[in-house]
């Protein structure tokens, strides 16, 4: 009888392995410890770092963090670049004047990013711990602003070089040297156009260039003055005294100097030129 009920289940089994086709009935997974214990049996959802309520309760269309991209290997990208070397321009000036007030950088402002310029932007990164490029990124930048105070016109342009303003309306008509004292330039114009630009320097305040409309009415190319005994070269006198002419102090110390009234020059191939274009009676306005 036990014979007959075993082949019973023997044939019932193999009618259920023809049925399924080769699939098998598992039972629930479990751990087996270190000790050869069996623990409780491991949920299907181990290893997953978002518990099945959660993502069942996640509106359709909604990103994950598990299925959220990973980040791209080596991190943040680096900060972009604002300046570096051969830039020009304003900008550039301005990096250079605060450069100059944390002391990193002690020639110009120029507005052009030369060697110089870079060896001070190196120093100053170097020293704050940031990357020693050379070049002014944004993390640069912003470490310089806030350290620095925003710089004034002369800050910008101690040595010259300064954009010259709208000319004075008694500059356009004729043949005019149209002198600016608030951007300290000279531009040579004939009938409202401009020629060239140069950047000039004025008296003390002891000895102020005097302002208004006047007329060249002396050239003299190798003048030295008879009052203070200094060399006047290029000269061409417009009101008593007072002059344009080449001064080798302003070309060798800037705005550190002042003339004793005369509109001084320092580009000498420039007032050169200059000199062999104007006429006895051109006209000259000084103005603010």
């Amino acid at each position: 009888m036990r014979m007959r009920r075993s082949i019973a289940v023997m044939a019932a089994a193999a009618a259920l392995v023809t049925v399924c086709g080769g699939c098998s009935v598992q039972s629930p997974k479990t751990d087996t410890g270190a000790d050869g214990g069996v623990r409780s049996p491991v949920p299907a959802d181990a290893g997953r770092t978002t518990p099945p309520s959660a993502r069942a309760s996640t509106p359709a269309g909604t990103t994950t963090d598990d299925d959220k991209p990973s980040p791209p290997a080596g991190g943040a990208p680096p900060p972009a670049v604002l300046w570096s070397h051969g830039d020009t321009g304003r900008a550039v000036r301005e990096l250079q004047a605060r450069l100059r007030q944390v002391a990193w950088l002690y020639d110009g402002p120029t507005g052009a990013y030369d060697d110089r310029t870079e060896e001070a932007v190196k120093g100053f990164q170097g020293k704050r711990g940031l990357p020693r490029t050379g070049k002014t990124d944004t993390v640069t930048w912003q470490r310089l602003l806030g350290m620095t105070r925003e710089p004034g016109r002369w800050d910008l342009y101690p040595m010259g070089g300064q954009p010259a303003a709208a000319p004075d309306p008694r500059c356009l008509t004729g043949r005019v040297l149209c002198i600016d004292k608030t951007t300290r330039t000279l531009r040579w114009m004939i009938d409202g156009r401009t020629e060239s630009t140069v950047s000039v320097r004025f008296g003390s305040q002891y000895t102020p260039t005097r302002e208004g409309v006047f007329h060249v009415y002396w050239k003299s190319r190798d003048h030295v003055s008879t009052l203070y005994h200094s060399p006047m070269p290029y000269a061409m006198f417009f009101s008593g005294g007072q002059a344009v002419h080449y001064s080798a102090d302003f070309a060798a110390r800037g705005y550190a100097g002042a003339s004793h009234g005369c509109v001084n020059v320092r580009d000498e191939a420039a007032i050169a030129d200059l000199f062999a274009q104007v006429r006895n009676g051109d006209k000259v306005v000084v103005s603010w």
